[in-house]
Parts: structure tokens; C-alpha cells; sequence
């Protein structure tokens, strides 16, 4: 399809910060959201109102209709406190997406046809200015697992791997549940071995042996993700095989 878009200009941005060199660090991570809001007009409004200080760099309502609201070579105000791949500040490296939907809180739905083909194009182009590794397509929920849902598990990013647009464990299927289900109060090493898998794909945990609520949240946000018929928190024998899948995948972080 070709790209169009509306410029729906905001306040709400900033330059993206220097390095000591001078220059800045290279843009290599994607993010999606979902809006959260009762309508696309309330959501934009809110993304170019300076007293909520929240932005994205595009914007795509239901119906295909793509804003461009902040430039790409600027900082967006999107990630907050976040985490990827051993950096914080997610911002400062990122371009994000906010999708029009009413998220978990106004009647979380499925995303249409003409939303996901829009978010295909746009990426596609985004992936065509910037290196982004595969591993670095990632959800809100993703980057900040404690405060975030969004994009959820009623997005269907199967399909955005299939377009060759982040990544999907390849032949994983369901695996088999036979290993130990992991869960909240469980301790050890084989959790501490889960939670190394989890650090080296991206999230950002401490590796302490201890499943407690911050293990927690991080499985839910990676089975919206990868699992999205189970979203418990529990880690099972077969959430456990999605992720060694990906790990075999992608290039762990420096």
C-alpha cells in the first residue's frame, strides 16, 4: 500500500540526547502501543497537550488513518521509565506507535485489518531507515512490564513476524508443558536459570532466584506477547520452550 498521512503536529517532544562524542546513539527499537482511550480524537489531543507530556511519533487509528506527530529524528515521548536490552531510557533510541484502541481499561478489542495493514506499511518503511534488530520490535508491555499492558494479547504479532517485521518462535508450536510449572514464592536455581533466559532476551530483572512479583509481571508481559493463550504470570514447561526458541533466534545483547 502507499503510505499517507495526516500531520497532527505536538509540543510534546525533544531533541534525542548526545553522547559524549557528540553524537547521538543510533535508533534501533520499535515500540507499540495501544492508545488506551475512548477515541482516536481524545487520544491525539491528549499526545499534543503539554500538560500530559506523552507523545508518539505516529499514531494509527482504527480505519487505516495514519498521524505523523512527532519527527522521527526527534524524541518522542512515549517509553517512560522503561528497559530493553540492557538500556534504559528507551526514548532516547526509539520510535513509537500508538495504535487507536480502548486497551484493557474502555473495552480491549481486536485490531482491524486496516489498522494492521497500515502498521505493516509504516514499519516496513521505519525498518527501511534503521537498522532495528528483530528482537527490537517490542510491545509497551515489553519495555515496562510493571506499569503496561499494551499492545496486549488480542494483537496479533504472529503476523507482523510473518511480514518480516519483529520475531515469532519458529516451529515452537505449543510445546510440551512437561518441565516444572514456575510460579510466584518458587525459588532456586532452575529460577534462576528462567530468569537469565528472560535477561538475555531483553527484560530488565534482577537474576536472583527468586520468582516474586517482578518475575511475575515480566512473564505476563512476555506471554501477551509470545503466549497470548495463557497470560498468568505462571511460567509452564511450554512458556519456558517459547522462549529458549527465541533465545536460539535472535543475538543476545552486548
Amino acid at each position: 500500500m502507499t503510505l499517507t498521512y495526516k500531520d497532527w503536529p505536538t509540543p510534546n517532544q525533544d531533541e534525542r540526547p548526545l553522547s559524549a562524542d557528540g553524537r547521538a546513539d543510533k535508533i534501533d527499537v520499535l515500540v507499540l502501543h495501544y492508545t488506551g482511550m475512548n477515541s482516536a480524537l481524545e487520544a491525539l489531543e491528549r499526545m499534543r497537550d503539554p500538560e500530559f507530556k506523552v507523545s508518539a511519533h505516529w499514531c494509527i487509528d482504527e480505519n487505516g488513518q495514519i498521524f505523523r506527530l512527532v519527527p522521527e529524528e526527534l524524541r518522542a515521548w512515549h517509553a517512560g521509565l522503561s528497559y530493553w536490552r540492557r538500556r534504559n531510557l528507551v526514548n532516547d533510541v526509539s520510535i513509537g506507535i500508538e495504535l487507536v484502541n480502548p486497551g484493557h481499561e474502555f473495552g480491549y478489542r481486536p485490531f482491524p485489518g486496516a489498522q494492521m495493514d497500515a502498521l505493516i506499511a509504516l514499519s516496513k518503511e521505519i525498518l527501511g531507515r534503521y537498522d532495528i534488530p528483530s528482537a527490537n520490535v517490542v510491545g509497551h508491555a515489553d519495555i515496562a512490564p510493571q506499569r503496561k499492558q499494551d499492545p496486549g494479547e488480542l494483537f496479533d504479532w504472529a503476523r507482523l513476524a510473518r511480514e518480516g517485521i519483529g520475531v515469532w518462535p519458529r516451529g515452537a508450536g505449543e510445546p510440551s508443558n512437561s518441565a516444572p510449572a514456575l510460579a510466584k514464592g518458587a525459588r532456586g536455581a532452575t529460577v534462576r536459570a528462567f530468569q537469565k533466559n528472560l535477561f538475555d532476551f531483553g527484560y530488565g530483572l534482577y537474576v536472583d532466584g527468586d520468582y516474586g512479583e517482578e518475575s511475575e509481571a515480566i512473564v505476563r508481559a512476555f506471554q501477551r506477547h509470545f503466549r497470548q493463550a495463557r497470560v498468568d504470570g505462571v511460567a509452564d514447561g511450554a512458556t519456558r520452550a517459547i522462549l529458549e526458541h527465541l533465545l536460539a533466534q535472535t543475538t543476545r545483547p552486548a
